[in-house]
């Protein structure tokens, strides 16, 4: 070997052993891989797990990580990481998103012996849970609870490829539903003709005959059970949902092509105001008294989007406080 060999290689060779020397072997580790569709439902399983289990510690939770339950911030460990008592069994969607590194997830599990529906989502960097989000409805309903069994075969099924919408237009397929609440009109959203959207299990449109819904008040049952017949787009159209004012925030992240699947997470605040809502189109109805005090409804929705229309919507809510926050004000801290 010649001189100038020798030399680049001793060289080489110095700057290999600097290297190891001057940086940790964790620093030189190859960074975590990104976690795709399969490896966020997994992590969702595992913190389920964890749950259960009432220890943080089975899963990669980051030193600073921020953790909301019902609004509350609340310190890794309490909240339901006391309470929850079995796993999800039968009832659960999962909806992934890679590129928001987060996943949406709507179960049923039981807290303390009884069932609860759960709204998780989880925001994951570089290998670690960084925020954690809980919204859990408790004292189902029994009618609802038959439909929280297992989840409706479309919420499951994967979309054909020539039926699918982008990820891109899939979120603002699911910000559309806020906004046609808001402005009372249908147009403003894509409903497709066999659009069902069901209310902490409760079937709240397209019931084949007058029943009890999640929309009921003992004020005027009959004629909400009516209205519970309609569809999405023609519930909308009676002008019944004139009482919702405001839905912020509205956080629509997160959105997986293969299933058309959007996870929402808002905030629905009811001023009520008026008394009572016109109702447009429905004979024998013609308003509805809502005679209630302001109240919030944090909410998550799951829509079901094939064509780009929406056909099924799966939602769960609680009601708290008139004008709460949300829990995720203050920017996360370093």
């Amino acid at each position: 070997m010649r001189r100038w060999q020798l030399r680049r290689a001793h060289a080489a060779l110095c700057t290999g052993i600097l290297a190891l020397t001057l940086f940790p072997a964790s620093a030189l580790r190859a960074a975590p891989s990104p976690c795709d569709r399969q490896c966020l439902k997994a992590e969702v399983n595992r913190y389920l797990a964890a749950l259960v289990a009432h220890d943080p510690s089975r899963v990669p939770i980051a030193a600073n990580a921020r953790f909301v339950e019902n609004t509350e911030p609340t310190a890794i460990g309490q909240g339901l990481w006391k309470t929850a008592s079995a796993l999800p069994s039968t009832f659960m969607i999962y909806v992934p998103d890679p590129l928001a590194r987060q996943v949406g997830f709507l179960g049923v599990m039981q807290e303390e012996g009884k069932p609860i529906e759960l709204a998780l989502r989880l925001k994951l960097e570089r290998g670690q849970i960084v925020e954690i989000e809980h919204l859990i409805a408790r004292n189902l309903r029994p009618a609802g609870l038959a439909n929280l069994r297992t989840p409706r075969p479309g919420l499951l099924a994967r979309v054909p490829p020539a039926e699918r919408s982008s990820r891109e237009q899939l979120l603002a397929i699911g910000q559309s539903y806020y906004q046609a609440l808001v402005t009372a009109d249908a147009n403003d959203a894509p409903f497709a003709e066999d659009c069902e959207r069901h209310e902490n299990g409760m079937q709240s449109t397209t019931n084949k005959k007058p029943a009890e819904t999640p929309i009921s008040n003992a004020q005027s049952p009959s004629a909400m059970a009516t209205l519970g017949t309609y569809g999405c787009e023609a519930q909308l159209k009676t002008h019944l949902f004139d009482y919702i004012k405001r839905i912020e925030p509205r956080r629509v992240w997160i959105a997986d092509v293969e299933t058309g699947l959007v996870f929402g997470l808002s905030q629905f605040r009811h001023p009520f105001k008026e008394q009572s809502v016109t109702i447009v189109g429905v004979p024998g109805i013609q308003s509805v008294p809502m005679k209630f005090k302001p109240f919030d409804m944090p909410a998550a929705h799951i829509f079901k989007v094939r064509n780009g229309k929406i056909h099924e919507i799966e939602a769960m809510g609680i009601t708290i406080p008139y004008d709460s926050k949300t829990g995720w004000e203050t920017p996360q801290r370093p």
